[in-house]
Parts: C-alpha cells; structure tokens; sequence
C-alpha cells in the first residue's frame, strides 16, 4: 500500500469533519504514560514505530499503519529507538 500525500491525507480529514490536520514528530524512546486528550483523533504513522495502549490492547503501529481515538479515552503511548512521526487529524468539537 502507497502512502498518500499530507495534502490528501488533511484533504480527506477536513471533508470527514476533523478541524485540524496537524503533523507530530516524537523523540526516540519518548514514554507518555496514561491521558487522554479533549479531542478525537485519526493518524497515519508515516516514520518510525509506536506503541499505543488502550486499557488492556496495545498496538505496535509502524509506517503505513493508521489509528483512531475518541475524545477522552486514556491511552498510553511509548516510541521506538528511531522515535516516530504521524499526521494526526483532530476534531476538537
């Protein structure tokens, strides 16, 4: 599967409803233990590898792979050795 461009990526976000495509870049081994965040998310993981952890399922996402969050729902996130960047549409309303 071909990665799609940033502008398609925020392209399809905004028609979906997200009201901020933004792109986040982690630092290797970056740990953030459990949160939650005020708005919903979809991301595409572009760089590097990440752990995400929701209650009792942990996903290893690699580039490529994509993730979905509801607004308020703890999470935990820990990156790899080379650390990780994704495109993260977010809806904050």
């Amino acid at each position: 599967m071909s990665m799609p461009s940033f502008e398609s990526f925020e392209s399809a976000a905004l028609q979906e409803g997200f009201d901020e495509v933004i792109v986040r870049t982690w630092d290797p081994l970056t740990v953030l233990d459990t949160h939650t965040h005020p708005f919903g998310v979809k991301a595409l993981v572009t760089q590097g590898e990440m752990w995400l952890t929701v209650g009792d399922s942990t996903q290893h996402l690699q580039a490529g792979d994509r993730f979905e969050l509801a607004r308020e729902v703890p999470h935990a996130e820990r990156y790899g050795p080379q650390g990780a960047t994704y495109w993260v549409a977010r809806q904050n309303g």
